[in-house]
């Protein structure tokens, strides 16, 4: 798939404004006043900025709005409800940390409910394609609460519980890549399906559709080189979760955990361009491009 910028960004700022969201919702760290006011300040800034980014891939951005009413079902529609819901009752609940130094704790709960909500609809945006296999499994939904949780911890300073979920989550996503891998393969299609003409022997390609590119290809058979892959895979899990680790282990400062959260925002964002650029739809066996075997 196309690894498109705005998504990108939407899905790596969203996913640590709504997982820090989800740490001051349900009281950690235990701030007020000035202090809740910084730390909603930034978890709104990584929200709403991630959701604005979303707002650029959509072909017709005036026609946003639309989406809230399809909730039924669409998993967009649901995120949609859901984030709003969520940012709505975190600002209430932070009025009054910030201005009235009252920890409204059900309303708390209730927003970090909906937080991890938001995210979880994210996640199922991907999960319910079955034209994506790499997608189409429970280890989606579950990766992208693990990555909020864990860097919404990190922002809120938790210490030891951020080490364990920083663990936690490398160990999701390497399951994830390893049972992506071969989705494609598992699925059963190939050429032979994808032409309907599996049932009188093996098919293979002879030259491709047509000579040039189309709006499939452009956004359905992105191709990303196994070495390139390789070398983000590293740079994922050493920045999003080793350099993290190291700067947690070593005496706390302000500087040591900056660099820590710098440093999971750019391994979490390499994870995502690879979430989109080694999807494999469907659309693209016909190419070709795909489980051409």
């Amino acid at each position: 798939m196309h690894p498109a910028p705005s998504v990108i960004l939407f899905t790596t700022l969203s996913g640590l404004g709504f997982g820090l969201l989800f740490w001051l919702g349900l009281g950690f760290p235990p701030v007020k006043g000035w202090a809740a006011f910084g730390y909603f300040t930034l978890a709104y800034l990584l929200s709403v900025g991630g959701l604005l980014a979303s707002v650029f891939h959509l072909g017709r951005p005036e026609r946003a709005l639309r989406a809230f009413t399809q909730w039924r079902s669409s998993w967009l529609s649901r995120e949609g409800v859901c984030s709003v819901a969520a940012l709505l009752t975190m600002a209430i609940y932070g009025a009054g940390l910030v201005f009235l130094g009252q920890n409204w704790t059900i309303l708390g709960v209730i927003g970090a409910g909906l937080s991890l909500a938001t995210v979880f609809t994210t996640g199922m945006i991907y999960a319910q394609l079955k034209t994506v296999p790499r997608w189409n499994t429970w280890v989606t939904p579950v990766l992208f609460l693990a990555f909020s949780i864990s860097g919404g911890s990190l922002l809120a300073g938790q210490g030891t519980v951020t080490l364990i979920l920083l663990l936690v989550t490398a160990g999701i996503l390497l399951f994830w890549w390893q049972i992506g891998d071969g989705a494609m393969g598992a699925s059963g299609s190939n050429l032979g399906t994808a032409t309907g003409l599996g049932s009188i022997g093996r098919v293979t390609q002879f030259e491709a559709p047509h000579t040039g590119r189309n709006y499939l290809l452009n956004e359905f058979a992105f191709e990303v080189g196994r070495k390139q892959a390789a070398k983000l895979r590293v740079i994922a899990l050493v920045a999003g979760f080793a350099v993290p680790t190291v700067c947690l282990l070593l005496p706390v400062s302000v500087f040591g955990l900056g660099i820590a959260a710098v440093a999971h925002f750019i391994g979490v964002a390499a994870s995502r361009w690879l979430f989109f650029a080694e999807a494999e739809h469907v659309t693209a066996i016909y190419y070709g491009k795909a489980g051409a075997v």
